[in-house]
């Protein structure tokens, strides 16, 4: 079982500086493949334009999907080369465009540059995450492996003044898509939720978000360890979702009932239908992934008998994102394993690779370290 204490997670905010330099470090992707493609160059620091803000970045967080897929060339989306990758982060304010309101230099943020295009009718819905022109800064333009951002105001997040950065970033793009995922299921308190690969990144905060919410939150992990954490963190049980008891023992859980909610960011054929077995009558089955597979059984027959649902949810929106940060008002964290230090990119995308973390794992700048 990995060490989960070796490398501590800082929590310093880095100050405004005094002049905002002309060039800063950053990670760079010049080619799609390993993680020795990752590589620390000095490249000119964004200016803020209208509407923008300038955050010197502390922690971002390192993400299976948009940043190891993408670097190894899997993701759909091929950013022109070379790319800097990096979504959610967080960081101090430094300096703000032209017609920028409310957002303060000096004033510690989250950062979400999940942005819709504003005028589709899904945007017109309040859920951008189905707007066909949607924009990720770090996959569709430059990103946040670096000491400094331009980003729009539209994607700053106040945050509570006792979050640290690691924390922060850990929720910014999680955080929204695990409360859109629970609310566009229906989750109520008390009801029974199942969230399969409980202790990824985005499953762990999953998990955390419905725990905090008032459910009963089965986890699953094939790894010993992993199971043995989840527990740790309050989870009513965690299972081996290839155990040949795994439907009998979610029943038994459940009284018999099944679960209200299942959430299965994997894809994973084999185990998809056994979350399908354990699924309860009216019973949501929520996907925000699927980078093990991606086509699965579905039994239709059980699915309308039992007026069951099947739902994707691409991220967060703002809504989901405004009740996000109310729940870490009220005191919600995320699961951080670790961070590491911005030029050891690479040794991070081949520990998260390695399928060794607990939780979200996170960058951390120079500026960060050394104020």
């Amino acid at each position: 079982m990995p060490t989960l204490s070796a490398s501590p997670v800082p929590a310093v905010w880095p100050r405004v500086p005094p002049e905002v330099p002309r060039t800063m470090s950053a990670v760079v992707l010049d080619r799609f493949g390993p993680p020795d493609v990752l590589t620390l160059a000095t490249v000119p620091t964004p200016e803020p334009g209208p509407g923008d803000v300038l955050v010197r970045v502390a922690a971002v967080c390192v993400g299976r999907f948009l940043d190891v897929s993408l670097r190894a060339g899997r993701h759909p989306v091929r950013p022109a080369l070379p790319h800097v990758l990096g979504v959610e982060h967080a960081g101090t304010v430094v300096a703000v465009g032209a017609d920028v309101r409310g957002i303060d230099v000096g004033q510690h943020v989250a950062v979400w540059p999940v942005l819709g295009c504003g005028d589709c009718a899904a945007c017109a819905d309040g859920a951008k995450e189905a707007c066909p022109r949607l924009h990720i800064a770090g996959v569709h333009g430059p990103g946040a492996y670096a000491e400094y951002t331009a980003v729009p105001a539209a994607a700053i997040w106040a945050i509570p003044d006792d979050l640290d950065p690691a924390t922060a970033a850990g929720v910014a793009l999680a955080g929204p898509v695990a409360m859109n995922q629970l609310r566009q299921a229906g989750l109520r308190q008390g009801d029974w939720v199942l969230v399969v690969g409980a202790a990824s990144a985005l499953g762990s905060t999953t998990a955390e978000l419905a725990r905090h919410l008032g459910a009963r939150v089965i986890g699953t992990s094939r790894s010993g360890w992993k199971r043995e954490r989840l527990l740790g963190l309050g989870l009513e049980a965690a299972l081996d979702p290839m155990s040949d008891s795994f439907v009998d023992d979610v029943r038994a859980l459940t009284g018999g009932a099944g679960v209200a909610v299942a959430v299965d960011d994997l894809g994973e054929p084999e185990i998809f239908g056994r979350v399908t077995d354990v699924l309860a009558p009216r019973g949501t089955v929520v996907s925000s992934g699927a980078f093990l597979g991606g086509t699965v059984p579905l039994n239709l027959a059980r699915l309308y008998t039992l007026n069951q649902r099947v739902l994707g949810v691409r991220t967060g929106n703002d809504a989901s994102a405004e009740a996000l940060w109310a729940e870490v008002g009220r005191g919600f964290r995320p699961v951080v394993d670790r961070a590491f230090p911005l030029e050891a990119a690479a040794v991070a995308h081949r520990f998260l690779e390695a399928d060794d973390n607990m939780g979200r794992i996170v960058l951390t700048t120079a500026a960060a370290d050394n104020g």
